[in-house]
């Protein structure tokens, strides 16, 4: 398969977690409808970004994975012949909790989980309350439509995980993010096309949109969506979602473009991991 149908989802918090599930089940169906072959919900797609508070209410949200969600959505993966990846707020065990994605195939079948490995704890993201940093590494999938990792939002600061995404073989990155205004903007722009472009494949970024004000009231941050899809040549793939609107993006990604990209561009075959060993030094 060379030619591969993109969807991403971009939403604000309704209020509650059964109307996020739902309104992403039909998010799902419309993408379906439209030819898309994977898609991808946002950062902890079915509840609010609670870590703009530290309130141990919000660990309600957890469960297992898989888990009711995960089992859920496999089941609509079935139906519609789509690969899903499913961002969730999952409990391994009782006050081990991660900020997770799983990933589905187009036959339903769950084929494993990424764990986000880098936990800010910064005004309104504070993470560390809610998660433990991810163990699982940086795993690549083989899936209907090729083969996929993921990256979640404070990852995409880190050139070290893409490069291991690479290195496993991926093809489409999927980065889901709850992103707000301010220095990020700049970053958000150029960070995952830098990523594209120095490891020759095809990111898949989408991110949060709107306030939400039904959840924090004054304290809420404004997510500015503009989710996108970058080639390996660091073009994107189409025009930039709404930075206000929810919405869903479906772009076509040319697989075989990626051969064409590194074999113009050798980072591959130049690289001098022997040279690099202060990057993991403590």
């Amino acid at each position: 398969m060379s030619v591969v149908r993109v969807a991403l989802t971009q939403t604000p918090w309704t209020g509650d977690k059964e109307s996020m599930i739902v309104r992403h089940e039909e998010y799902a169906r419309a993408a379906a409808a439209q030819g898309a072959q994977v898609i991808a919900f946002q950062e902890l797609f079915y509840g609010p970004y609670f870590g703009i508070t530290q309130d141990p209410q919000y660990y309600a949200y957890a469960e297992s994975v898989p888990g009711p969600t995960v089992d859920r959505f496999a089941a609509l993966a079935k139906e519609l012949g789509i690969v899903m990846v499913l961002p969730v707020y999952e409990e391994d065990q009782p006050g081990v909790l991660y900020n997770t994605a799983a990933v589905v195939d187009a036959d339903g079948s769950y084929l494993g989980r990424y764990r986000k490995h880098h936990i800010p704890h910064l005004p309104k993201f504070w993470e560390k309350f809610y998660f433990r940093p991810g163990n699982l590494g940086y795993p690549v999938f083989d899936t209907a439509v090729g083969r996929i990792g993921v990256n979640i939002c404070y990852d995409r600061h880190f050139p070290e995980g893409w490069r291991m995404l690479g290195l496993a073989g991926a093809e489409i990155v999927f980065n889901p993010n709850a992103t707000a205004p301010g220095i990020s903007n700049r970053l958000w722009e150029i960070e995952q096309p830098a990523a594209a472009i120095a490891n020759g494949y095809y990111v898949a970024a989408n991110n949060r949109v709107g306030s939400e004000e039904n959840e924090y009231g004054d304290q809420a941050v404004a997510f500015y969506g503009s989710s996108y899809v970058v080639g390996p040549d660091g073009a994107f793939v189409g025009e930039l979602a709404s930075s206000t609107e929810a919405g869903l993006i479906v772009r076509d990604v040319d697989l075989g473009a990626i051969r064409t990209v590194r074999e113009r561009w050798q980072f591959y075959r130049d690289r001098r991991p022997d040279a690099y060993g202060a990057i993991v030094a403590p």
